[in-house]
């Protein structure tokens, strides 16, 4: 039994109308054949040829195993991470090397880009990997059931097609999820539930954070689906020129160019819809603040009056008639509340309060 986290060499094969598990045991410890064993544990001479090797986190062993069997050289970590166009799609040794990039927790909110490399030399597949994305765990689950209700996957570039679809469908419910959840912002983007200014403010400053941490989600979304639309198109356009593709490989490759474009498309809609909340909520942050500043701007002009009409009656001089005004006093009052009253009802009259 091979502990949960162990570094495998995953072999898959096509038998009748589905694929099955040759091997899932480290390349570097064997398991010996027990006598009644199923199918999948017999020698290799007795099963199905693999049309799949999966490396998941592999050894430098385990990948030099591989190539000495399929005449390749695996690509480490560091040459699937190059972001040269010539480092990530190429052909050498009689197979086509492609590698993209795909998302893994896109649940969790903390989206990463992760590069997968896909593989194929003649009718069998090759992929390298350093993490476990769902979509490998979704086809395998799909093409193993019998019966016919799983996928057509007999040989490696329907596998590879396979997987590409179920990439592309994870990354349409991704986008689909972000829509909804930047129309939720958007309605309390534009609500007024809050009435104390400084709360609304706070807010607000919130949503644009949540706003922000969206369209990270959907540069890392876009980037990844501009990986797996030059991959795709990268194969497609190897039909005829050095190898011929089936019929069936064309039109999905054709429908997978079509579903990476259509993506790529909505994508870009939900990128100008959170630049335009983005903006909106620094405009309405903006008015808050602005909102502020005019209060006290009116208060200044309001209070300026009366305390000109107290700056003059203040005055230390030897003569003034005024003062000996036995009303004085209650006339200096009446003309700095009248000096008030009138600029705030011409202010309120305006509407600019």
């Amino acid at each position: 039994m091979v502990q949960k986290g162990a570094v495998m060499l995953r072999i898959h094969a096509y038998d009748l109308d589905r694929l099955v598990p040759v091997a899932s045991v480290p390349v570097v410890a064997p398991t010996p054949v027990a006598i009644g064993a199923p199918a999948s544990d017999l020698p290799a001479e007795v099963q199905p040829a693999p049309v799949w090797y999966d490396l998941v986190n592999p050894t430098r062993e385990e990948e030099r195993t591989v190539g000495e069997i399929l005449g390749i050289a695996v690509p480490t970590m560091d040459e699937m991470e190059d972001i040269e166009l010539s480092a990530r799609l190429y052909q050498e040794d009689g197979a086509e090397f492609m590698t993209m990039t795909v998302l893994i927790r896109p649940d969790a909110g903390t989206p990463r880009k992760v590069p997968v490399t896909f593989i194929v030399k003649g009718q069998v597949l090759i992929t390298v990997r350093h993490s476990e994305p769902r979509p490998f765990d979704a086809f395998m689950a799909r093409a193993r059931k019998p019966n016919g209700t799983g996928l057509h996957c007999n040989n490696g570039e329907l596998i590879m097609t396979g997987l590409i679809e179920a990439i592309i469908d994870r990354m349409a419910d991704t986008l689909e999820r972000l829509g909804t959840e930047i129309d939720q912002i958007s309605q309390e983007v534009f609500s007024a539930k809050a009435t104390k200014a400084n709360k609304k403010t706070r807010d607000l400053q919130d949503l644009m954070r949540e706003v922000g941490q969206k369209g990270e989600f959907i540069t890392v979304v876009r980037e990844s689906l501009v990986s797996v639309s030059r991959a795709v198109a990268y194969y497609a356009a190897l039909d005829g020129v050095d190898r011929k593709l089936s019929k069936e490989l064309r039109q999905r490759l054709k429908l997978l160019q079509r579903d990476a474009t259509s993506l790529g498309d909505h994508s870009a809609f939900l990128s100008g819809k959170i630049n335009f909340l983005l903006d909106a909520t620094l405009g309405l942050i903006n008015l808050e603040q602005n909102q502020i500043i005019k209060i006290f701007s009116v208060a200044s002009v309001v209070f300026l009056p009366p305390t000109l009409v107290a700056s003059i009656y203040g005055m230390n001089f030897a003569y003034q008639p005024e003062l000996q005004w036995h009303y004085g006093y209650h006339l200096a009052i009446v003309a700095m509340v009248v000096s008030m009253a009138l600029p705030y009802l011409y202010f309120k009259r305006r509407g600019w309060l």
